[in-house]
């Protein structure tokens, strides 16, 4: 019978082989995602300006609110008390006692010590205004076109100084250089109004000039500011450790006034026949100061130059000594023009006669290239003892002997020359040049 049970069929499940799942992302869309990122960027930075202008403005309302703040003070000062008035002189008993009770000893010397500071800068205060009148701003200016065919002008400034009126012109010494090649010279006088000039003449070895400006041209009340200035003397022995005053332009701007003390007046400048001294002081000034040195009495002693000074003592204020200018200064404003020999020179010392023998006059050290000297046969070593008839015991004497004469005259020099062991007198005649 078990042979003949059958064994339920297995039924066979239905095949989905035809279905098939994927699953796939979403595509991403990239201008959307750049859109919300802008946009919650914004919102950000938005949001932290809104708050901090909150905080900004809210803060200070709460904080005065909370802590308030006492109201800022006037600032005032004083109106100047340039005189007391009568009420104000009157003391009351208080103040009476103690001004007329005696100061310790020490406070009464400190205070008298100060009144004297003070005084003495007052009275150079007033010394230097004075002078000042004499003093005068030169400028020199030149018109230019540039590549763009556009005008510009060209300023050099210098300090000048009123050393004559000739009845005719007023008479300034000036520098040179900032006047040389211009088209047109003004001069500012002390009052500040101006007038226009004229060279009329240039040295070449001091590097100075002569200007001339009409006195019609300058106005009634100008004449009644300004004045010549007094000329002084550099050659004296108690000029070095003397107080002097710098006025021009000691500070390279105009209108600067600087104390101080001479500390030099001895320094002889190797030029051209001539003989120019240096003044040094201990003021330091600028590079391309210009002005004068002037004395307690209102003098002035020197012409400020820097272009001597050393390198180290570049800001060390230095000037020409007057006194050595004056025949310059005479020369040049009677328009003289000055004899050209063309040496280098100095004085045969006491030593040097009695020691070496050698006589007394003007020792030439160097001779100018093609000079009337060297076409004359003047050589360095020479002693000229004489010059056109006058005699010639030094340097000095040499220079107001070759002064005196007339450029382009033939003079006669004598002059002693080494020969072998001993010096012998010798005659030559020169031709004189002009100096230009």
């Amino acid at each position: 019978m078990d042979e003949h049970r059958k064994e339920p069929e297995k039924q066979e499940l239905p095949r989905f082989d035809f279905m098939k799942e994927q699953i796939k992302e979403r595509p991403l869309n990239k201008r959307k995602l750049l859109r919300r990122t802008v946009i919650t960027v914004s919102m950000a930075v938005l949001f932290g300006l809104v708050a901090c202008l909150t905080v900004l403005v809210l803060e200070p309302l709460f904080n005065n609110w909370l802590y308030p703040e006492a109201p800022a003070e006037n600032i005032t000062f004083p109106p100047d008390s340039e005189e007391m008035l009568p009420e104000d002189m009157a003391l009351d008993d208080a103040e009476l006692e103690q001004e007329t009770a005696e100061p310790p000893p020490e406070q009464k010397e400190v205070v008298d010590e100060l009144e004297v500071y003070r005084k003495t800068y007052s009275r150079l205060q007033k010394l230097a205004t004075e002078v000042s009148r004499s003093l005068v701003m030169v400028t020199g200016v030149t018109e230019d076109r540039d590549w763009f065919d556009n005008m510009y002008e060209s300023k050099g400034q210098t300090t000048g100084v009123i050393v004559a009126n000739n009845g005719r012109e007023y008479l300034i010494l000036a520098a040179a250089e900032p006047v040389q090649t211009v088209q047109t010279i003004t001069v500012t006088f002390y009052d500040e109004s101006q007038a226009q000039a004229q060279v009329k003449m240039t040295d070449p070895i001091s590097g100075l000039v002569i200007l001339a400006i009409e006195n019609k041209s300058v106005q009634d009340s100008t004449r009644d500011q300004i004045k010549t200035a007094a000329l002084g003397s550099s050659n004296y022995a108690s000029l070095p450790g003397s107080p002097v005053i710098a006025l021009g332009s000691p500070a390279g701007m105009s209108g600067s006034v600087i104390y101080g003390m001479a500390t030099s007046s001895g320094n002889a400048l190797d030029t051209v026949d001539s003989r120019y001294k240096l003044i040094t002081t201990d003021i330091c000034g600028h590079r391309e100061a210009t002005g004068v040195l002037v004395n307690l009495s209102g003098q002035i002693i020197g012409v400020i130059d820097q272009k001597y000074n050393e390198p180290e003592l570049e800001n060390m204020i230095s000037a020409l000594g007057i006194s050595e200018l004056k025949g310059t200064i005479e020369r040049m404003s009677n328009g003289n023009s000055q004899a050209y020999l063309g040496i280098h020179g100095i004085d045969v010392t006491k030593e040097a006669n009695e020691e070496l023998q050698v006589p007394f006059g003007a020792y030439v050290t160097e001779i100018e290239m093609d000079s009337p000297a060297m076409q004359a046969g003047i050589q360095s070593g020479d002693v000229i003892i004489s010059l056109n008839g006058r005699t010639v015991g030094n340097f000095e004497e040499y220079i107001k002997a070759l002064s005196d004469s007339t450029p382009g005259s033939t003079v006669n020099v004598t002059l002693m020359r080494m020969n072998q062991e001993a010096y012998t007198s010798m005659n030559i005649q020169v031709s004189l040049g002009e100096l230009r």
